[in-house]
């Protein structure tokens, strides 16, 4: 099988300590549950008068701006006014992170998971020029590079649709094996 194109010419989605590539999955690929274990990102407060930055509320530092009815949670320096929690942030997230400490991923608004850190890899096939240099874990290639993957765990009937190795011995990972 061809492992295709590095778009990405050696430079992007690789992890530059390992030189292992990125992974990229459909979410739908994953177990039921894997979802809920990605974080609602809303990104930093921002006033929604100016759309500026908010700086946390200092009494010393904001206690002569107008008064208003709401929750003293953050200031805007520019609009010099007080902002509450729930007028600071948008409604919806602007993403989803997934950060437990052994896995790094994000997940975009088409449901793509980008994984940039995991104990595990695989060999799949470049998924540019999509993401250039990443590698497509819904395509595994023995030929293709090393790509960071989920262990088997995280797929339905605890076996994952590629090959699974281990990133500190390289050794294969079976899929009844405590991972």
């Amino acid at each position: 099988m061809n492992p295709g194109i590095d778009y990405g010419m050696g430079r992007t989605n690789i992890d530059p300590k390992t030189g292992i590539r990125y992974g990229v999955i459909a979410a739908h690929n994953l177990a039921h549950w894997a979802l809920d274990e990605f974080e609602a990102e809303y990104g930093p407060a921002t006033c929604p008068t100016c759309g500026r930055e908010l700086a946390d509320y200092d009494d010393e530092k904001h206690s002569d701006y107008p008064e208003t009815r709401q929750c003293c949670d953050y200031a805007c320096e520019s609009c010099e006014t007080v902002v509450g929690s729930d007028h600071a942030f948008p409604d919806e997230p602007c993403g989803h992170t997934l950060d437990d400490g052994e896995y790094l991923a994000s997940l975009d608004r088409v449901n793509d998971v980008m994984l940039v850190k995991s104990p595990y890899y695989t060999h799949a096939q470049f998924c540019s020029p999509c993401a250039p240099g990443a590698g497509h874990l819904g395509n595994p290639c023995p030929d293709g590079p090393r790509t960071y993957c989920f262990g088997h765990d995280w797929f339905e009937g605890g076996k994952a649709p590629y090959p699974v190795y281990r990133v500190d011995t390289g050794d294969p990972v079976a899929p009844d094996e405590k991972e």
